[in-house]
């Protein structure tokens, strides 16, 4: 499986005009990307939805990114030892090699992150600080101002990309553009999808299938808001079968374009 996504060169495909904007998930068939603990509510990735396979090919994705989008969430579930860090490119010693693939291909050792978040309260990673990242903080207009003031006031730079409180697709993608980034790793969560597809960001969805049926009452699924209608029809790229999964259940690694490409802003 090594090299399957690399040799797409995404790193090749934005410009600072149109940043290409891509994201990846992990589902069951019956479509659950993640369970809800019973008793505490708090969601989860079941284990047997995970195989090394689909890690790797998620990292190689990562590793062609000037710029990952993160959120909130993950950093307090990070922080809570309920997610692991996928902040950086070569933190994970087996694929050491993505971190001179970067090199030889003329991307800066880490990627930029963008932090996208309504209510600003979340823990800042020690990792971030370690590898001098740049990391930008992303938020409505009716944000907190005390807790805007906090974040400048440790010297991220804040954009207000959403005209309430929540973060906004096309406002969020033309903001980096204008800073220079031309390849945008979604690693945001279900919401950060929705408004892309929503508004016509979405380049290209990577989507791996564990052939399992995994039920259960509380779930989440790939997009969380209304229906979506035409602006949610995509078009296969391609398709690989990999029989080799938890219980040999087998999985699909699909990707899907958003052709055609339509700006919701023009």
């Amino acid at each position: 499986m090594r090299g399957l996504y690399l040799q797409q060169r995404l790193h090749e495909q934005g410009s600072v005009e149109q940043p290409f904007v891509y994201a990846n998930f992990l589902a069951s068939l019956d479509g659950r990307i993640a369970l809800e603990d019973d008793a505490t509510g708090v969601p989860y990735l079941p284990k047997s939805l995970t195989t090394p396979d689909d890690f790797r090919l998620f990292l190689e994705l990562e590793a062609q990114a000037d710029c990952l989008i993160t959120h909130g969430g993950y950093l307090r579930a990070l922080h809570e030892g309920r997610l692991g860090n996928i902040l950086q490119i070569g933190c994970h010693p087996e694929h050491g090699d993505l971190a001179q693939w970067r090199l030889d291909n003329g991307l800066k050792p880490q990627p930029a992150v963008v932090i996208a978040s309504a209510s600003l309260d979340f823990p800042f990673p020690e990792s971030l600080k370690a590898s001098g990242q740049k990391v930008y903080i992303a938020t409505g207009r009716d944000a907190d101002p005390a807790r805007v003031k906090h974040w400048l006031s440790r010297g991220h730079e804040v954009l207000v990309a959403g005209e309430g409180r929540m973060v906004e697709g096309g406002a969020l993608v033309r903001a980096l553009g204008d800073r220079g980034y031309r390849t945008l790793y979604l690693v945001a969560g279900p919401h950060m999808l929705d408004t892309m597809v929503r508004e016509g960001r979405l380049r290209r969805l990577y989507q791996t299938i564990t052939h399992q049926l995994m039920g259960g009452e509380s779930f989440h699924t790939l997009v969380p808001g209304p229906v979506l209608g035409p602006a949610g029809h995509l078009k296969m790229r391609s398709l690989y079968y990999d029989p080799t999964s938890h219980g040999d259940a087998g999985q699909w690694f699909a990707q899907f374009d958003n052709v055609p490409y339509t700006d919701a802003s023009a």
